[in-house]
């Protein structure tokens, strides 16, 4: 099978639903002849003109105004908001309209919109542009949270994301977006709320999400050369958990490790630890469950020290050693 990158995937994602559909149309600060911040837009511009992918005033608050607005009248607006942080000046329309209105209106209208949110750490970009705050919006009602770290899972999700009468935040982490991977031609979709199980194994569960997932599976192969079998579930929606998958897992390896690049503190780790401790499956764990996440500080700009603030593949190798020896 051919190989895109993760921007081309989601790129030709956007290409062909709005090919399909004229209701489709992207916009957003710099998505137009500048191609988008990190490349993705591309030339959609040049394909489907300036009605179509819309370069935006600098004003997040406005833009998602406009994307409430167009998908309540009938049309699928995709935003991008240029860092995942600016979604923070956008807040009041996302969460306060777009999560809540089908609900107040009985189901008589609805919001089909998609909010693109480039994220994470690891391009120096320092603590106002390198945040991992898909955990804030997975508490909101009415929301729909998707991290696709594959690109294959990045063209299905987002496909997935444009069918839903309901707003959906995909947070793409921008150390993913030149990582390469087989992808189908075709428009195929990728359900929202279904984890993928990227590894099995039988000693202890790693649940990671988006690039964690990526490091989890590293971090198995090497745990594999130790006689240590890791099963690493790539979670890819945070809300809705897919936690029958997470349970099954964990009722076979009785073990369960947790790796997100947001703050540990109440963090979708915590979640899912409270998800076990609440069910039967906390019966099956013959070691406490361990979390790695992101430090309690805000993300330094030094690339050493903002290495050291979020989760690497080495620490994924000895939080695994560590709940192995818990017997």
């Amino acid at each position: 099978m051919r190989e895109l990158s993760y921007a081309e995937a989601i790129r030709e994602a956007l290409g062909q639903a709005m090919e399909a559909d004229e209701r489709v149309f992207l916009f957003g600060e710099d998505v137009g002849v500048y191609g988008g911040a990190f490349g993705v837009s591309g030339d959609l511009v040049h394909r489907f003109g300036t009605e179509r992918v819309i370069d935006t005033p600098i004003s997040e608050l406005g833009i998602a105004g406009v994307a409430v607005g167009a998908a309540i009248t009938g049309m699928r607006p995709v935003l991008e908001i240029q860092f995942s942080d600016f979604v923070t000046l956008a807040m009041e329309q996302i969460v306060n309209q777009a999560a809540k209105i089908r609900f107040m209106f009985g189901g008589k209208a609805t919001v089909p919109m998609v909010v693109r949110l480039p994220g994470g750490s690891g391009t120096g970009a320092a603590a106002q542009h390198s945040q991992s705050l898909e955990a804030w919006f997975a508490h909101v009602p009415g929301l729909k949270v998707i991290q696709p770290a594959t690109p294959h899972d990045a063209k299905g999700m987002l496909l997935a994301a444009l069918d839903d009468p309901n707003p959906v935040l995909i947070f793409e982490h921008k150390l993913l977006y030149k990582t390469k991977g087989p992808v189908p031609a075709e428009a195929y979709r990728v359900p929202i709320g279904k984890a993928a199980i990227r590894r099995e194994g039988t000693d202890l569960t790693i649940v990671g999400t988006s690039l964690m997932s990526l490091k989890a599976e590293a971090a198995a192969a090497r745990l594999a050369e130790e006689g240590i079998s890791a099963e690493v579930i790539d979670l890819r929606t945070i809300r809705p958990i897919d936690f029958d998958t997470v349970a099954a897992s964990v009722r076979k390896t009785g073990r369960l490790l947790v790796v997100y690049e947001g703050v540990k503190t109440m963090g979708i780790g915590a979640e899912i630890s409270a998800m076990i401790a609440e069910s039967d499956v906390f019966d099956f764990l013959d070691a406490p469950i361990l979390r790695l996440g992101g430090a309690d500080m805000p993300l330094p700009y030094n690339p050493q020290l903002e290495k050291a603030a979020v989760p690497q593949e080495d620490d994924i190798v000895a939080a695994a050693r560590r709940l192995k020896r818990e017997e």
